[in-house]
């Protein structure tokens, strides 16, 4: 790839950018590695795929202990070593690994997998039957020996977040990263709006959809098309865009190839009007109403 090139989707990406409660901003895309480190067949594609996004500046790449049981883990630490400090490393612990006897443990050995001495943000994957009170004290415990600088939680609903806000130490918590797309956009009724109010960042997987008819609908609708036309990109490229449209929101989508990198890094350029978002919202509508959150 051309250098001025590069230096383009650089810029772009600087411009789109989330801030963390604790002052830390961060590029609003980053890097999903769900299913990454699985096929030994494609996995320096998939190491050299995570190194271009790095390149671009999408520095932060998010990986869990479960994905692959540990081989995503594997294929990132792989991926980051010798630039560990060009990454914003994120992973996610089982519920069932977040009580206070094995908290410690599932860090570190998602840290030996990672092949680092901290993480930059740790996330509870989904509530589990831990109390949440003891979930807390094993991140902040994991904060205080510098074993992760930050904790988080994913696929919590507005009453969790609520619950958490109100139990010691919950206001730690600088993100929740939960499923948003065009599709899936039930988040923005009562959860999005509650944690912008309280200056906690959504975290978006999965925002292009995971396959199946639901994302053929999303790419083949002649709306977004006529928007991807009148821009020159790809309507992929729309569907990601959207869920940066504000400052609140880092996505991570996930990519094998090289050209899906770029694409995805490319989608930060694209400035919607108001009579874009307008139309979106015509064939992809805001609920009127509180929908269950949406897991996969």
């Amino acid at each position: 790839m051309e250098e001025k090139k590069r230096a383009e989707i650089k810029n772009a990406l600087a411009k789109h950018v989330v801030t963390l409660p604790d002052g830390t901003s961060l590029p609003s895309l980053g890097q999903g590695t769900w299913y990454m480190g699985e096929n030994p067949q494609v996995r320096d594609k998939e190491i050299k795929a995570l190194q271009l996004g790095l390149e671009l500046g999408m520095k932060l790449i998010d990986t869990a202990e479960m994905y692959g049981n540990g081989d995503s883990e594997r294929l990132v630490g792989k991926a980051i070593k010798g630039r560990r400090n060009e990454v914003f490393l994120v992973s996610k612990v089982y519920p069932h690994h977040a009580g206070l006897d094995k908290i410690s443990k599932a860090c570190e050995n998602s840290l030996k997998r990672l092949g680092t001495d901290h993480l930059d943000l740790y996330l509870l994957h989904w509530r589990g039957r831990v109390p949440l009170e003891d979930t807390i004290e094993g991140m902040e415990k994991l904060r205080e020996e510098g074993k992760i600088l930050r904790w988080g939680v994913s696929n919590f609903d507005t009453v969790d977040m609520e619950e958490l806000w109100n139990t010691k130490y919950g206001k730690n918590c600088v993100t929740n990263q939960v499923l948003y797309h065009l599709g899936s956009r039930g988040i923005d009724f009562d959860l999005l709006p509650w944690q912008r109010e309280h200056n906690i960042p959504i975290m978006a997987y999965s925002p292009l959809a995971q396959g199946g008819s639901l994302r053929r609908q999303l790419l083949n609708d002649p709306a977004i098309h006529d928007i991807a036309d009148k821009y020159n990109v790809q309507p992929l490229q729309i569907v990601l865009a959207w869920t940066i449209r504000s400052n609140n929101v880092i996505s991570i989508p996930k990519a094998v190839q090289d050209e899906h990198v770029l694409a995805n890094a490319e989608a930060a350029s694209i400035e919607f009007t108001d009579e874009d978002l307008s139309r979106i919202d015509q064939v992809f509508p805001k609920p009127t109403r509180k929908m269950p959150l949406d897991i996969i």
